[in-house]
């Protein structure tokens, strides 16, 4: 993970406390409520190949002259799994484990929330708390979109695990990098695959549509995926910049 120091600017809105569950709006769509009460928290989310963390790169560029952030505000990157030390571990357990030792549906569920768990106590929620801002790449729709629709796990237990991981924090704004399976197979080429990526063509598919389904429910902003890099950074930008100019009342820092 990164921090980088940050000019003046605005401050972005947040929102209410819960993972929302099955159908219901996310705290994107409930304007006037928010989770941290100075640090903004953006996630990108989408399949394997969709260019998640190039974006994340060209963000955490950008973003020191956008004029987003407060003055001495700082812009925090990191990822799921693997944010923190104990995450790092046990994102090789999780994506690369020793022969014998990977784990049923279950035990990667409870794997997944160990590591957001530790990310959030020790890295999100500190940062959101002292006023700066967190990118990631990856947060609980990754979970709902694997382990819930590619699983098949009941998305209500997902959901109590995830309430229970991370207190209730939820992102302020979550960008889907949209991209079709069949190109993130073809960007994927030759690359060896992990444990998740290599779970088969149908699991990856209900994955892809368990993105799509999530981002309906819970209000994240589309960027088509497919597009060339750089147009889609600007999207991700409008999109940032979009988000910040709806922040109610109170909640602008000029």
């Amino acid at each position: 993970m990164n921090r980088v120091e940050r000019p003046q600017g605005l401050v972005s809105q947040g929102g209410s406390l819960g993972d929302p569950g099955e159908g219901e709006p996310s705290r994107q769509d409930r304007p006037g409520v928010f989770a941290s009460p100075l640090g903004c928290f953006v996630v990108l989310e989408g399949i394997d190949g969709c260019g998640k963390t190039t974006q994340l790169e060209h963000l955490g560029q950008w973003l020191p002259t956008s004029g987003l952030m407060p003055a001495g505000a700082h812009l925090l990157t990191s990822r799921e799994p693997g944010g923190t030390p104990m995450g790092r571990a046990l994102r090789e357990l999780l994506l690369h484990p020793p022969t014998g030792a990977s784990p049923c549906s279950d035990a990667e569920l409870l794997l997944y929330a160990a590591d957001r768990a530790q990310h959030v106590c020790q890295v999100i929620r500190p940062a959101l708390e002292a006023g700066d801002w967190v990118l990631c790449d990856r947060f609980s729709g990754s979970t709902a979109a694997y382990q819930g629709y590619g699983r098949g796990l009941p998305l209500e237990r997902i959901a109590a695990l995830e309430g229970f991981a991370t207190g209730g924090l939820e992102p302020d704004l979550t960008i889907w990098l949209d991209l079709p399976l069949e190109e993130s197979l073809r960007r994927r080429g030759g690359r060896a695959a992990d444990r998740i990526e290599a779970s088969g063509h149908a699991f990856l598919a209900r994955v892809a549509a368990g993105f799509a389904t999530l981002a309906r429910q819970r209000g994240w902003q589309r960027v088509d995926a497919s597009q060339r890099s750089e147009v889609v950074t600007q999207e991700c930008q409008a999109a940032l910049l979009g988000y910040a100019a709806q922040a109610p009342e109170g909640r602008a820092d000029g």
